[in-house]
């Protein structure tokens, strides 16, 4: 799927990051809030109905997504009863993912039901079971705690610090697979914060994690220096589906009832490639907009479900967007038993959780590369 030819004017990187958010957004990010009397089948008044307003597109080869989902089941060594299975009219050249876009917010893209069940399986195992358990990928709790890694002795793994027998591989223990009740988060101020379990911690208090380039939450920038390597088979996933953009930093935002996520908008970035988001697990209402002095302010009120996916290119790449409201009890059944009986210290713990995968490009290829060397 291709970039719109509906390019922003300015460059991510040309805007300011803490602007003040337009009150129009604000009053619809307030009106929003909290909402969760909307049911499983239900449709409230003032979301967007694609299906009504949106126009159908056919970006995506249905061939396409079949190939990026083989190779990423295949790269954990999945059996091939574990495969994405089409049928014989979704093989076939003709046909297409469905995704529509919106006329108010010129470049924005929805796909519903991108990821089949088996990759969101997966790609949630793969995020919390080993990128999670990377020492390179930080999270809010690194803020105030010192991380006591699974199967590393305090003396050997302190504050992402990894020494040669402990540091990060693929056979890095899984916080899952640790001892619940172990205290794993050493506060770094023990006046301030008290030490957190690993129970504790991933039940409520996990918010984020980084993958690629480490974004800073307080000056709203990227570190300089070369970035943390980006997951291969996630940016392979990525990259196959979205082609003209290249996977170099993601934030996954772990959400639970009553949780939001604040209207912003993603400037950081030097280069106006598009961005794309992923939903696993419960619904969320979804606010995106846009507000400049050449036109009124418009903005769609958009319910995600798990395995959905926003592709914001175009002027939505620069649009004010947020997350006013989780909706509990949402969870497919597929995942709601997530990690599975192997873990069940662990049953449940997706039941109430929405996890969204937010990938984007930091900067062009040229400087993707020297970044590596």
């Amino acid at each position: 799927m291709g970039d719109s030819a509906d390019v922003p004017q300015v460059q991510p990187g040309e805007l300011a990051p803490h602007e003040p958010v337009p009150r129009v957004l604000k009053d619809a990010f307030k009106l929003w809030k909290g909402r969760v009397e909307l049911t499983t089948q239900g449709c409230a008044e003032g979301l967007t109905d694609l299906e009504a307003v949106g126009v159908k597109r056919n970006d995506i080869p249905a061939h396409s997504l079949w190939e990026a989902t083989q190779s990423f089941q295949a790269r954990l060594g999945l059996g091939r009863e574990n495969h994405i299975t089409l049928s014989k009219a979704s093989e076939s050249e003709s046909h297409a993912v469905d995704s529509y876009s919106l006329t108010s917010i010129p470049g924005l893209i929805v796909l519903p039901s991108l990821l089949p069940p088996a990759v969101q399986q997966s790609m949630l195992s793969r995020l919390f079971h080993r990128d999670l358990s990377n020492p390179d990928h930080k999270t809010n709790l690194h803020l105030h705690f010192d991380v006591q890694y699974p199967g590393a002795r305090p003396s050997e793994e302190v504050d992402g610090a990894a020494s040669k027998t402990s540091g990060a591989s693929k056979e890095q223990k899984s916080f899952f697979g640790d001892d619940p009740s172990r205290v794993a988060f050493l506060p770094k101020n023990p006046d301030e914060h008290k030490p957190l379990t690993t129970k504790a911690a991933l039940k409520k208090k996990l918010r984020w994690m980084t993958l690629g380039g480490q974004y800073d939450w307080t000056t709203k920038a990227y570190p300089n220096g070369p970035p943390p390597p980006f997951p291969d088979d996630i940016a392979s996933f990525i990259h196959k589906i979205f082609p003209t953009m290249e996977p170099q930093a993601a934030i996954i935002n772990v959400y639970s009832p009553g949780d939001t996520l604040s209207i912003h908008r993603d400037v950081s970035e030097k280069v106006d490639k598009g961005l794309v988001s992923i939903s696993i697990g419960c619904d969320a209402i979804f606010i995106i907009g846009l507000a400049n002095n050449d036109a009124p302010p418009v903005y769609e009120v958009l319910r995600l479900r798990s395995g959905d996916a926003v592709y914001m290119t175009g002027q939505s790449r620069l649009a004010w967007h947020g997350v006013p409201s989780i909706i509990p009890g949402t969870c497919p059944d597929y995942l709601e038993d997530w990690p599975g009986k192997e873990f069940p210290e662990w049953r449940g713990w997706m039941k109430d959780k929405r996890i969204n995968l937010n990938v984007r490009q930091m900067f062009d290829g040229g400087r993707a590369k020297e970044a590596e060397l």
